[in-house]
């Protein structure tokens, strides 16, 4: 039931809020106003407020929020498997019996093998992808063999150099691989705010593989509180649970995030914009292209790779990427290593590492909202950008690496911990959600690969060129400065015409591109 209000007082608010059978309302006349309703102890400013915090963070619908939960199930690899834990279980424990530093040769290796076999590989899948709308089964094929992977990492003990070089290229293949198609599916997740979301998806990475990481140190550091033999044991237990993580929280991206043109069934045109060719009145996919996937994964990156060559402003963005990538992935790939040689001790750099996981949450978050916000310089009004928001995290990575130069204690180590902590997960989620408007939708999981080859390949010219530097002149504080160079992207970013490149992208999608939340210079 509910109370009528007279003509002039129509425009007050009425709640109704549904709990069971019951139905509570309370209507707001003249001078009052209805503010709550409950139902049982069920407060309805309650849900007003998580739906606003959702809303404000792009996380307004549930298939958004599916998206977004799949980087907190993947960065727990990140984080525990990558960073922190198995790299020094692999150098101390599974290669501990070779000599010198021949284990972390081996590690090197390992690593850049896996990322070499993604970054040749995924441009043909990505193709295949688009052909065939199976961008969520090949990020299922991958995550599979991650999850596999990582899980049989548990096996591993002293001296298995071989399966846990092997299992670990495996992991890292199915990791890098599934991001991949993920950050394709973004151009085809229903949000008002494409800026937002991929922020959002980078901070609830930095929550979910913090948290677990966290967990993870506390059992290997005191492994006789959890009924466990050793650290060994805890430690070949934390690799498991990754696994179980990754897995089980990945589940609401497939069942929530449609696969894109599945609803309709009909055959897309193909990635260049030409019509399929015709092999009969039905138009199916598998009547109209050749059957062997790899033909046409092939074909359909030669045609790309064409119109990529036409497109300036999309061939901008992408060597601008290369080289402030390589900067970022420098940073975070080397901070270890010369916190340790300027005698930062391992707990000051385990406990940065913390920092800049949680710190990372609120400030990804922040980041995401900052185009389409204003300051005021100079008496002059500013419109922030998705670019300008990535020249000002360029900016803060350029002091960081000038302050590396002078740092020699252990809260200078953290200082720059927790200013990394400020821009990373926004710069890199800007990036994506800038890139994602300058590509035809019905391309992503092509191009997102092309986006993808960019960052691994800026993880190889970054650390030579600090371990050369660091060679001649006998000291990684020159090293670490010298990666400013790379922040010179920005310059590159400049040239730059979003407008333009989405344009561009609309023209050859033949439909409009998502451009929400995502503004010019």
């Amino acid at each position: 039931m509910g109370t009528d209000c007279p003509d002039d007082d129509a425009t007050d608010a009425v709640a109704v809020v549904s709990c069971g059978d019951q139905r509570a309302t309370t209507a707001s006349c003249g001078d009052q106003r209805a503010t709550t309703a409950s139902c049982g102890d069920r407060q309805t400013t309650e849900s007003l407020v998580i739906a606003r915090l959702r809303d404000r963070f792009g996380l307004e619908s549930r298939e958004s929020l599916s998206w977004a939960a799949y980087d907190w199930a993947n960065s727990a690899f990140a984080t525990t498997v990558v960073a922190a834990v198995f790299p020094v279980y692999y150098e101390s424990t599974v290669g501990g019996g070779l000599p010198g530093n021949l284990a972390s040769v081996y590690f090197g290796y390992t690593t850049a093998l896996g990322l070499a076999l993604v970054a040749f590989a995924s441009p043909v899948l990505g193709a295949v992808a688009d052909h065939y709308r199976v961008k969520k089964p090949l990020l299922g094929g991958f995550l599979a063999l991650g999850v596999v992977a990582t899980a049989g990492l548990f096996t591993t003990g002293s001296g298995d150099v071989l399966l846990a070089s092997a299992l670990f290229v495996a992991a890292n293949v199915g990791f890098v691989g599934a991001n991949v198609f993920y950050d394709s599916l973004l151009t085809h997740v229903d949000t008002a705010d494409t800026d937002r979301l991929s922020s959002a998806g980078y901070a609830l990475g930095y929550l979910g593989g913090g948290v677990l990481l966290v967990g993870n140190l506390a059992v290997i550091q005191a492994p006789a509180a959890f009924g466990l033999a050793n650290a060994g044991v805890a430690t070949r237990l934390s690799l498991l649970s990754v696994a179980v993580w990754w897995a089980v929280f990945s589940v609401p991206l497939f069942l929530y995030v449609p696969e894109p043109g599945a609803e309709t069934g009909s055959v897309p045109e193909t990635e260049s914009g030409a019509e399929m060719e015709s092999g009969s009145e039905t138009g199916s996919a598998t009547q109209n292209t050749p059957d062997n996937p790899v033909v046409v994964g092939f074909r359909q990156l030669r045609e790309t790779l064409q119109a990529v060559r036409g497109n300036r402003n999309l061939l901008l963005f992408l060597g601008a990427f290369l080289l402030y990538a390589d900067g970022i992935g420098t940073i975070i790939r080397m901070a270890s290593v010369y916190g340790s040689e300027i005698g930062i001790g391992a707990t000051g750099i385990v406990g940065a590492l913390v920092v800049v996981q949680f710190l990372g949450v609120p400030f990804t978050f922040l980041f995401g909202s900052l185009p389409g916000r204003g300051v005021t310089v100079g008496g002059r009004r500013l419109e922030l950008s998705t670019k300008r928001a990535i020249y000002l995290g360029l900016a803060v990575y350029t002091a960081i690496s000038v302050g590396g130069f002078f740092m020699t204690e252990t809260w200078q180590f953290w200082l720059l911990a927790a200013a990394v902590a400020t821009v990373q997960g926004g710069t890199q989620a800007l990036s994506r959600s800038l890139y994602t408007t300058l590509i035809p939708p019905k391309q992503s999981a092509e191009l997102f690969s092309f986006y993808s080859i960019s960052s691994k390949f800026a993880g190889i010219a970054g650390p030579a060129l600090f371990a050369f530097v660091g060679q001649v002149t006998g000291s990684s504080r020159f090293s670490i400065v010298a990666l400013v160079v790379f922040f010179g992207g920005a310059a590159l970013l400049s040239q730059v015409d979003v407008e333009a490149g989405q344009a561009a992208a609309r023209e050859t999608a033949g439909e409009p591109s998502v451009t929400a939340g995502v503004t010019e210079t």
